[in-house]
């Protein structure tokens, strides 16, 4: 198996090279962006983004302060505006009353912890939790998607209804545990499920790793 995924690994690197993900400025904007791209594109999630640093609120402090009407106004282009706007202010409460509004803080705790730390967060679940661990704070920890399941499920590598702390485990175990190397193999296998692995009408006959 390791061999396999390093094999698919350099196919896609050759194939895509780097794909520069996580597209933000700072470590809070990365886990703005987890929480609002659930259920929605990224295309939308940049909107509501870019409405929050149009009016300099991408900062956890400001942004906590913000009425739940005040902060569903401004994430509106995410969608489901009403339950993100719950589930934001259901992780800056958790920063605040644990660390206190800081990062840095928070990047500190063991990662293990800290994951389970934000797993008991209301309306966070595992690819939330460790999208954040490794696109926010640059913790060695895979994050799976819909992808990344279709991707391994057709190429016969899982079983369609593996769940996701096996499929997480299966990358965990067969790679070197480095933060680098997790966040580029994610962010290819995004690449290849958005232009090729596709849930319908898939390119099977180019694609990169057949």
């Amino acid at each position: 198996m390791k061999n396999k995924l390093n094999s698919i690994y350099k196919k896609l690197y050759k194939n895509f090279g780097p794909q520069n993900w996580w597209p933000a400025e700072t470590p809070f904007e990365v886990m703005v962006g987890a929480i609002l791209t659930q259920n929605t594109s990224w295309g939308n999630v940049e909107k509501a983004i870019s409405n929050l640093k149009k009016h300099n609120l991408l900062n956890p402090r400001k942004l906590r302060g913000l009425t739940h009407k005040q902060l569903s106004r401004y994430i509106m282009p995410a969608g489901y505006y009403n339950i993100k706007a719950k589930r934001l202010k259901n992780f800056l409460n958790f920063l605040f009353d644990n660390y206190r509004g800081d990062i840095k803080k928070m990047s500190a705790v063991d990662t293990a912890v800290l994951r389970q730390q934000l797993l008991s967060v209301n309306g966070i679940g595992p690819e939330t939790a460790d999208s954040i661990l490794l696109y926010g704070l640059n913790k060695p920890v895979f994050v799976v998607d819909a992808y990344t399941k279709r991707i391994f499920n057709r190429h016969s590598l899982i079983k369609a209804d593996a769940q996701y702390h096996d499929v997480q485990r299966l990358f965990m175990d067969n790679l070197k545990r480095q933060e680098k190397l997790f966040n580029e193999y994610h962010a290819l296998l995004v690449k290849l499920g958005k232009d090729f692995c596709r849930k319908s009408k898939p390119k099977c006959n180019i694609c990169p790793v057949k």
